[in-house]
């Protein structure tokens, strides 16, 4: 990080445990920060606002850690960071809805999570009472023989909702601008005053098909805060439950992206093996999805000899199935055709927004954070990080390819390796207010949360980032010049979350 902060970056080891240390700035320090993001000096990591305050996150590659920086904010003003970072637009908009702060110098102040459907303004703030917003402005296109078309938020599959509309000069999309904050359930404010077991349930929920890795992150924010150190079966389980998630998910993808492209044979085949990762997820733990298996501590029950026994026969089919459903993807000239340079992302773009997950690693972004802050048990079990440049549809679906084949050598040398012994530590007293921060990589990038407790243990304010808030805009990017017909194509490589950005 350059001169003008402070304090270090807080080291890949913060992440271990140890209470989260946040640096004091002025707004003089703020917008020179603001600057250093605007020149790619550093990774924008997220920003929220929290009572009297706003705080900035910063990651520094060069120092292999996060920064945390907090401006005071008495009159509820601040300097805008997206003025100088693009980037941070749609979190400054959703601390204004939330917390009523304003963002001095912001080009773009529209409301972006209230609808004007909750009957008060800035919930986490003043908590006015108020009645329903004027129409969504949507951003104005001048050009001739341009047309809209409006899509959603009701879809026809069974899917989020979203609203997206499209500017088409004949069938080339000009201009794509997403509206989101349809199913905003107020999670934020739902983890004010609720204990660490309900927080983590409540972390767990924010999107469903990430219930491991988001209640992963609030786990190592809440070890963090209490100084807690984890038994080393419980982090090896965690492993297990994080990749099989992933497994699931990527499984579910490579189907999907090749039913849009109108190759449904690989769908039905990809389907089935996502089901066989579920129903072994359910027969090990418990549950399909894995959730509130991972809790503050640990994780909920440990893995018997016969679930063990489960995974790997998991693990025995997919090897077998999946090279033979590879070389399918890679030899059907009609689906290269329809996912070979479709939906570009530019290298620089996934840079600047710093994307993570197989968004950014199939742009040229080589960022983990298994690897780059190595929590545990990733220390000792590094990941391989597929990384490719070309940033199309047939990129994406390569970088999924590539961490399902990781993800499976990791699963057989974690089952290998499960150390005995318990797989929970009791959470100490309280002994005053603390904070910590987690940063875990699920399936789509890197999930952030930062989680500040009171005296009493309760939550104070949580924080939860998901990666689709950096990758939303980019699919905005990575759509024009395409096909309208490609947009499902497209939006599917990416799968944003709706839900996790909503909150």
């Amino acid at each position: 990080m350059s001169e003008p902060f402070p304090a270090p970056a807080v080291p890949a080891a913060a992440f271990r445990a140890g209470p989260m240390p946040r640096t004091p700035v002025g707004a003089a320090q703020w917008v020179r920060a603001a600057e250093a993001l605007g020149a790619g000096a550093a990774t924008l990591a997220s920003l929220w606002a929290s009572a009297g305050e706003v705080h900035m996150a910063l990651h520094d590659p060069g120092q292999g850690g996060v920064l945390i920086l907090s401006l005071a904010v008495p009159e509820g003003r601040f300097p805008s960071v997206a003025r100088h970072h693009p980037p941070a637009q749609r979190l400054e908009r959703a601390m204004a809805d939330l917390h009523g702060v304003v963002a001095q110098g912001a080009e773009d102040v529209r409301p972006w999570l209230d609808h004007g459907r909750w009957g008060l303004r800035h919930p986490l703030g003043a908590r006015e009472e108020a009645g329903p917003l004027p129409p969504y402005p949507f951003l104005p296109v001048a050009g001739e023989s341009l047309h809209e078309v409006p899509v959603g938020p009701v879809h026809a599959g069974i899917i989020e909702p979203g609203h997206f509309r499209f500017t088409a000069q004949g069938e080339t999309l000009v201009r794509l601008e997403a509206r989101l904050g349809y199913v905003h359930k107020g999670v934020d404010r739902l983890m004010a005053g609720a204990s660490l077991a309900r927080g983590a349930e409540l972390a767990g929920r924010v999107s469903g098909d990430s219930a491991v890795a988001c209640a992963w992150a609030f786990a190592q924010a809440a070890e963090a805060a209490l100084s807690l150190t984890l038994p080393p079966r419980a982090l090896a389980l965690r492993l297990v439950m994080a990749e099989l998630e992933r497994l699931a998910n990527h499984l579910g993808d490579v189907g999907a992206i090749c039913n849009d492209a109108s190759f449904a044979m690989m769908q039905a085949h990809c389907s089935v093996l996502r089901e066989r990762v579920l129903r072994a997820a359910a027969a090990a733990f418990g549950h399909r999805m894995m959730r509130d298996r991972i809790v503050p501590g640990g994780v909920a029950g440990d893995l018997s000899p016969a679930g063990a026994a489960e995974l790997r026969a998991l693990l025995e089919t997919v090897v077998t199935r999946l090279p033979p459903l590879v070389r399918l993807y890679d030899e059907t000239a009609s689906l290269q055709d329809r996912t070979v340079g479709a939906g570009t992302l530019a290298p620089a773009l996934a840079l600047r927004f710093g994307a993570g997950g197989f968004v950014g690693r199939a742009s040229g972004r080589d960022v983990d954070v298994r690897r780059d802050l190595a929590y545990p048990p990733y220390d000792v079990l590094p990941p391989a990080v597929p990384v490719r440049t070309d940033g199309d549809v047939n990129a994406r679906v390569w970088i999924r390819i590539r961490e399902i084949e990781a993800s499976l050598g990791l699963l057989r040398l974690a089952l290998d390796r499960l150390p005995p012994g318990p797989v929970r530590a009791d959470l100490p007293a309280p002994a005053g207010a603390a904070e910590g921060l987690g940063l875990v990589e699920g399936f789509r990038g890197d999930i952030l949360v930062w989680l500040a407790l009171a005296a009493d243990g309760r939550i104070a304010r949580c924080h939860l980032r998901d990666p689709s808030w950096f990758q939303w805009p980019l699919l905005e990017a990575a759509a024009e010049g395409n096909i309208i017909a490609d947009f499902p194509l497209c939006n599917k490589s990416f799968n944003c979350s709706y839900s996790g950005h909503d909150l």
